[in-house]
């Protein structure tokens, strides 16, 4: 999923302009924690049911957009 734009936003007022998803004060640095801590996308839905898988995907998506831009000097 490259298209992870309609999912993620960015509000200075919202969480200190970090970005979460649309709709939600759930930052993607949340969800990214909760995967890396090894919950499963039904996990996190379960807990949080206002979310969806994409919004998951999305998340992973926009991280791995990050990484593929970081510069290295």
């Amino acid at each position: 999923m490259k298209d992870y734009n309609k999912y993620i936003s960015l509000h200075p007022e919202i969480r200190f302009g970090r970005p979460v998803l649309t709709g939600t004060r759930i930052a993607v640095y949340d969800v990214l924690s909760w995967l890396a801590s090894g919950m499963t996308h039904e996990e996190i839905l379960t807990d949080y049911p206002e979310l969806s898988k994409e919004q998951i995907l999305a998340c992973l998506s926009y991280a791995a957009d990050r990484e593929h831009n970081i510069l290295v000097a």
